[in-house]
């Protein structure tokens, strides 16, 4: 019954115009210093003005614009115990051990199906998860700093899986190109050089490169569709500490056109008791495993108010992949 749960309204009050930003901050795929757990044992219990203040948020266009949206918040119930934990131990320093418990996901059968067809690739080097037909949820850092929208974030991309098969690339002869594949170039530069590099071949060369592009069977590839605009939350740009809060590290993309499959629905986590064997679950795509979508699914050893902590095995790449239960 987690599922049922209401979530609590966000309602847009104002809209203002920000100076547009610079795009000049460099990715961070990996957070050093962060508000964690014990972090957040020392801060006080937000009120309602000031989740109005930290989920209020910025929202950047394709075309560079940026605005600034206020917002009310409706149906949330407020807890006075604060942010308290079910276990007081201080967290261990991470270690690496044991083994490494991923698994690449090979099957296109598993791979174009739900869930595992909900995970998308972020063009700045993230993942992220399918929320809506047209939104996608990701992690704030993928693509600003905490002070300035990251390089690449103003041309964003996001990639839908879909399996290679052994027929692509044979009708691509000559200078016919079909649609298609014109707006795969529009969407993607790395599309665009591999037709480029096609067409300055022979007839024969490239019936040759045609068919060995097919042959990768069973790997995903991704159909490219463009972001309209990126919304961020001022928890994120303002932080609640002096260090980075994970808590509203976040991130909602609007796709520029929206895709036709099941997208996975948005709830309010449970406690560790009422969680269903008390795991998670998430895929991503993990720089170590270059192509390959890898999917985990671990204990949780502790929980806050916004927070729990979990022993999944990841890599860069993975980051901004959504939890389900």
């Amino acid at each position: 019954t987690w599922h049922l749960k209401k979530i609590p309204q966000i309602v847009s009050e104002r809209t203002f115009s920000l100076d547009s930003p610079k795009f000049e901050a460099k990715t961070k795929l990996e957070l050093n210093s962060v508000c964690g757990i014990e972090c957040q044992r020392k801060l006080p219990v937000p009120s309602s003005s000031d989740l109005k203040d930290l989920l209020s948020y910025e929202t950047v266009f394709e075309n560079g614009t940026r605005t600034l949206t206020e917002v009310n918040v409706l149906g949330v119930a407020l807890d006075p115990a604060g942010n308290t934990t079910t276990q007081r131990s201080s967290r261990r320093k991470r270690q690496i051990y044991g083994t490494d418990s991923r698994f690449s996901i090979y099957d296109k059968r598993f791979m174009t199906t739900f869930p595992f067809n909900t995970a998308v690739k972020i063009s700045t080097g993230c993942s992220g998860i399918l929320i809506s037909p047209k939104h996608v949820l990701t992690a704030a850092h993928c693509l600003h700093s905490g002070k300035d929208y990251v390089k690449g974030s103003k041309r964003l991309r996001v990639g839908l899986m879909k399996t290679k098969s052994r027929g692509d690339g044979r009708k691509r002869k000559g200078a016919k190109r079909s649609r298609r594949e014109v707006s795969a170039a529009e969407e993607d530069p790395e599309v665009a050089t591999g037709l480029r590099r096609q067409s300055k071949g022979g007839g024969r060369k490239q019936r040759r490169s045609g068919r060995k592009q097919g042959t990768s069977d069973g790997k995903p590839s991704f159909q490219w569709t463009r972001v309209k605009s990126t919304h961020i939350p001022k928890g994120w740009l303002k932080g609640v500490s002096g260090d980075i809060a994970l808590d509203y590290d976040y991130a909602v993309l609007e796709l520029k056109r929206p895709h036709k499959r099941k997208y996975m629905e948005l709830g309010i986590s449970p406690t560790i008791k009422m969680m269903p064997g008390s795991m998670i679950h998430f895929s991503g795509f993990d720089n170590d495993r270059s192509g390959q979508l890898v999917y985990r699914f671990c204990s949780i050893s502790d929980e806050s108010n916004d927070l729990f902590y979990q022993y999944c095995d990841a890599e860069p790449g993975s980051t901004g992949s959504g939890i389900y239960l």
